[in-house]
């Protein structure tokens, strides 16, 4: 198999920033047209955007599966299996605009979704050195802004100048991580693993405080991930180009922030970064809840966003207390934990939604709030043997 020999982008982390590229490509335009294409193409209310979402975390609750496949598949591979369903899955949306045509869509981009993020994430923690992995997260997290920015502004030119139909915006947004996808399985070594991972279900008593701040994560950001962006459109009538431009100043400010963040968690501990951005997410969820202005919407949006870089510490913080041959597995075992509230929430939400939108985002804020008491148990320096407050060295 011909090794790939373009400068930096050669080796491991190479591959994995190239991988995240294609796959924010991808993702970007499912996220940026959806709102729209639903509500305009399919007449979607809260209650049908609720399923869908719901729909299409059910894949995601499913990741512990990835251990299963791995007794078939080499874990890179399958990462690229991954990436090309992600992608076939988005390339189709658009030439589906009914109810069951966007719910089959959704779940094969989710399946892709899903199990490409689980392998990424188990990926870079083997591949990268704990020392250096906060920082290796925020410069592959700058990489997939950069993307998203390219799939923005490809969403406002073809839409805004070239006036294409959105099928095919979606077309051209998917079919680039199919190429990708398709491209490293032939360009890039098999990496070796340096160790082998557990190919059956790790469920570890003493990882019980990393499973906790994952579920409540995993129940939390559907608040945002589903209703956030619902309440632009639905609301304050935001067209396609208005979102679009709202994700663009989303991922220019990430494309920058990430890097010094992931340097930030570094330097603070992920005890401290977590405390920090629950007590962020907390004051945005409450303002969500009672904001009229679609400035501040925008705002709150933004900000919101920004604290997403800061989920670094969850995964830093699993990296300092695992045993490295449990990283496969508890990452598809993480994966289904942080959905299990994912795949409920968003459609009991959406029933919630069509009483109260205010109601939705105060629970958001008591689900940061309960995430916050969690980050105050986790220690200063986190090791495996001391993975809680509670045990003592």
């Amino acid at each position: 198999m011909a090794k790939f020999s373009l400068g930096k982008l050669k080796n491991q982390e190479g591959l994995l920033i190239i991988m995240t590229a294609a796959f924010y490509v991808a993702f970007q335009t499912w996220m940026t047209l959806l709102n729209n294409f639903v509500v305009e193409g399919a007449g979607f209310t809260g209650k049908e955007i609720g399923i869908l979402q719901s729909l299409r975390e059910i894949p995601g609750f499913l990741a512990f599966g990835v251990v299963f496949l791995l007794f078939l598949i080499k874990e890179q591979y399958l990462a690229f299996i991954s990436l090309v369903l992600l992608g076939l899955g988005v390339a189709l949306t658009g030439f589906f605009p009914s109810v069951i045509g966007l719910y089959i869509t959704t779940v094969l981009m989710s399946v892709g979704f899903h199990y490409f993020e689980t392998l990424r994430q188990s990926l870079i923690l083997q591949w990268i050195d704990k020392e250096r992995a906060p920082q290796v997260f925020g410069k592959i997290m700058s990489a997939g802004s950069k993307a998203a920015i390219f799939a923005i502004a490809m969403i406002y030119l073809t839409v805004n100048i070239a006036d294409l139909e959105l099928k095919w915006v979606y077309l051209l947004g998917g079919g680039f991580a199919v190429i990708v996808g398709i491209t490293v399985t032939f360009i890039y070594p098999l990496y070796p693993q340096k160790v082998n991972q557990n190919k059956h279900l790790v469920l570890r008593r003493r990882y019980w405080l990393y499973y906790a701040l994952t579920f409540m994560s995993g129940a939390r950001r559907q608040i945002f991930v589903v209703f956030a962006g619902f309440l632009m459109v639905e609301k304050f009538s935001y067209s396609v180009s208005s979102i679009a431009l709202m994700f663009l100043a989303n991922q220019i400010i990430n494309m920058f922030l990430a890097p010094k963040i992931g340097k930030l968690i570094g330097v603070w501990g992920e005890r401290r970064s977590m405390i920090i951005e629950y007590i962020g997410l907390i004051g945005i969820f409450v303002s969500y809840a009672f904001v009229e202005s679609p400035e501040i919407a925008v705002g709150l949006y933004i900000v919101d966003h920004m604290f997403f870089a800061m989920a670094i510490a969850h995964k830093t913080y699993f990296q300092k207390i695992a045993d490295p041959a449990d990283i496969a597995s508890t990452a598809g075992v993480a994966f289904s934990i942080n959905h299990v509230a994912a795949v409920v929430i968003p459609v009991l939400f959406g029933f919630l939604w069509l009483i109260s939108p205010t109601l939705v985002f105060l629970s958001g804020a008591v689900m940061a709030a309960i995430s916050l008491i969690l980050a105050f148990l986790v220690p200063k320096t986190p090791v495996a043997g001391r993975e809680s407050i509670f045990i003592k060295m």
